[in-house]
């Protein structure tokens, strides 16, 4: 099983910038088994582009099962920096699919960022309070999403955040980064900007 892989989106963002980015992918809002892996989806559930497409694909799907299965086993973090030394990543894009589904699981992922700090770890998010309630290692980097059920924990002028634009236009005259082609300008390493615009798809 690929532990980290690349989509379409994180391919191109790495031949732009030179650089590799990977993800980590589990399953759209819930597994097979019925648990749910976005406690805090919101409106997005009605038009996440991870219950779709690829996504779903017979060949794909069940992927994304194990590595969750494996994310609620003792063996994660060892397995994880595993993968990373394999793959040498320079990026790794945490839930290209899913979400951080409990604070124990979240503290995983900063267990891996705190054993990698060569490697710089970003992730959208609805778990707005979950990550407000831990201190985040400096390669590892939140941007909230708009649309969840706790979009009002959400301070505007504090909080790197995202929004979702039926066009580019809109996006750039809302005073938003465009983030919707290359991924790592979600980024606080790329983007100075608390303001990241993606276009619905």
């Amino acid at each position: 099983m690929n532990i980290l892989t690349q989509n379409s989106k994180l391919k191109k963002t790495s031949k732009h910038f030179g650089v590799k980015v990977f993800n980590f992918g589990i399953p759209a809002y819930r597994s097979a088994t019925g648990k749910v892996t976005c406690p805090f989806a919101g409106d997005c559930v009605k038009f996440c582009y991870a219950k779709k497409g690829a996504y779903i694909w017979s060949n794909v799907k069940p992927a994304f099962e194990k590595r969750y299965e494996l994310t609620r086993s003792d063996k994660f973090i060892d397995k994880m920096n595993a993968e990373i030394i394999i793959k040498e990543p320079d990026y790794v894009r945490i839930h290209d699919s899913g979400d951080f589904y409990s604070p124990e699981y979240l503290q995983k992922w900063l267990a891996v960022a705190i054993h990698n700090p060569h490697v710089r770890f970003y992730a959208y998010t609805n778990s707005v309070q979950m990550v407000k309630d831990v201190k985040l290692p400096d390669n590892f980097d939140v941007i909230f999403s708009d649309s969840g059920k706790q979009k009002h924990l959400i301070d505007e002028k504090k909080d790197r955040h995202t929004r979702i634009f039926h066009s580019h236009n809109e996006l750039i005259s809302s005073g938003y980064a465009d983030a919707s082609n290359h991924d790592l300008y979600a980024t606080k390493w790329f983007n100075k900007s608390l303001r990241v615009g993606l276009l619905k798809h």
